[in-house]
């Protein structure tokens, strides 16, 4: 039986995140401010606007198109799944939900140095990676790689449990895995590069699906 993933969205359209799922062999379902309902075989929190500065003891100092009530659903999403020990996959704004809930916070604006390497106008911006040794990354696709991304936020003070598995330029944080939680959470997209979307100058994303959905099996 193909595992079942809940899918939590910002209302946006959902389509990449199922296709990627799908394509890996899972069943997906998204919805935008789900409730916690065990029955899924793990969770997928998606990319989309910025945290509420708030839940991590900051004044807003450039966050931008906040949604408190998706911050407080994804929190207690996250909360009842690794509790559960079921698996969960964070992508982007998720990487940085997971983080906040274990109790780190977030950079809230990179800034004019970083942000064009990490965000553009139109479309993904394209930039190296370099993972850690050992790391799911590392395993999947070696020690430098290149990714896409769109965001100006990053991981600021880790929350606990979590280690960096990969960074880029300026120390950005672009993956982490936890000590004893099934939690793979990374800041670019890999739903845009897999399947369809595939790329000539990145690596497929559909291994990071693949990768979590067997955790989920």
């Amino acid at each position: 039986m193909k595992p079942r993933i809940l899918i939590s969205t910002g209302g946006g359209n959902a389509a990449n995140y199922l296709a990627a799922v799908e394509a890996a062999g899972g069943m997906g379902e998204a919805r935008y401010l789900p409730s916690p309902d065990l029955s899924y075989d793990g969770l997928l929190l998606t990319g989309g606007d910025d945290m509420d500065p708030a839940l991590f003891g900051q004044e807003n100092q450039g966050s931008q198109g906040i949604d408190r009530a998706r911050d407080d659903a994804e929190l207690s999403l996250a909360d009842a799944f690794l509790k559960a020990n079921k698996p969960v996959l964070a992508i982007c704004r998720g990487h940085q939900v997971v983080n906040v809930w274990l109790g780190g916070d977030l950079i809230q604006d990179l800034g004019p140095e970083l942000v064009p390497f990490h965000r553009k106008e139109e479309g993904d911006q394209i930039h190296l990676i370099r993972a850690e040794e050992g790391s799911l990354l590392h395993r999947l696709y070696g020690p430098v790689f290149p990714v896409n991304s769109s965001h100006h936020q990053a991981l600021g003070r880790l929350g606990q449990g979590l280690r960096v598995s990969a960074h880029s330029e300026g120390g950005v944080v672009e993956a982490v895995e936890h000590d004893t939680l099934p939690l793979i959470s990374v800041q670019f997209h890999p739903e845009r590069m897999t399947g369809a979307l595939a790329r000539p100058d990145t690596v497929d994303g559909g291994e990071i699906f693949r990768a979590f959905l067997e955790l989920c099996e």
